[in-house]
């Protein structure tokens, strides 16, 4: 990809620098999460992909889980999680009573190289717990990685508001700190247990 005319990222100040970051996310989905996210005829993802300028990508496969994996500069990635969040709120929470004030809270989950989670949870939780603290939202770091991966997921709920603040000091914390080693990256549809049960199923 090249960069725009006269921009070169060397030398630039902090700020700039700071918005030519390429940032990639990666969230699972439940079906009922990606139907949503994609819309009739894939308009809603277009829409999504169109106003953030972010590259939005789905996992293909028929299991119930697939990757989203959101990829642009900071600014591109969080206005599409913030896209993201409200559609979620407003199609999941249709349906429900929701929570305090009519809204039911959304549910993120990011997928996250392990050796990056240290971090985030800080020493003896510190950093985990400022985040929630500043954000109000809930966010748990799983303890076990996801299948034939190196990546766990943290889990991330609440009003869209707060779940967008708390991606962005979660984002912060994985650009301070890169990940070590290879990352196995997690397919949803890839996990033995998921293939030896389907077989089994077939012969039953």
């Amino acid at each position: 990809m090249a960069s725009p005319d006269g921009a070169s990222g060397v030398g630039g100040s902090p700020e700039e620098t700071e918005l030519s970051i390429t940032l990639t996310l990666r969230m699972l989905m439940h079906g009922k999460e990606i139907g949503s996210i994609i819309g009739k005829k894939g308009e809603t993802v277009k829409r999504i992909r169109e106003q953030s300028s972010a590259r939005i990508t789905i996992s293909e496969g028929s299991c119930p889980e697939r990757i989203t994996t959101i990829t642009g500069s900071t600014d591109a990635v969080f206005r599409a999680v913030s896209m993201i969040a409200f559609k979620l709120e407003e199609d999941l929470g249709a349906g429900s009573d929701g929570a305090a004030a009519g809204r039911a809270p959304v549910t993120l989950r990011l997928v996250i190289p392990a050796s990056q989670c240290g971090s985030l949870i800080g020493k003896a939780g510190a950093k985990i717990r400022e985040i929630r603290e500043s954000t109000g939202a809930q966010v748990q770091v799983a303890g076990d990685l996801l299948p034939n991966s190196t990546e766990r997921a943290v889990t991330v709920s609440g009003v869209p508001d707060t779940i967008i603040q708390c991606v962005r000091q979660i984002c912060a914390v994985i650009l301070e700190s890169p990940p070590k080693g290879a990352t196995i990256p997690y397919h949803p549809g890839l996990s033995l247990g998921t293939v030896l049960l389907s077989a089994n199923q077939v012969r039953g």
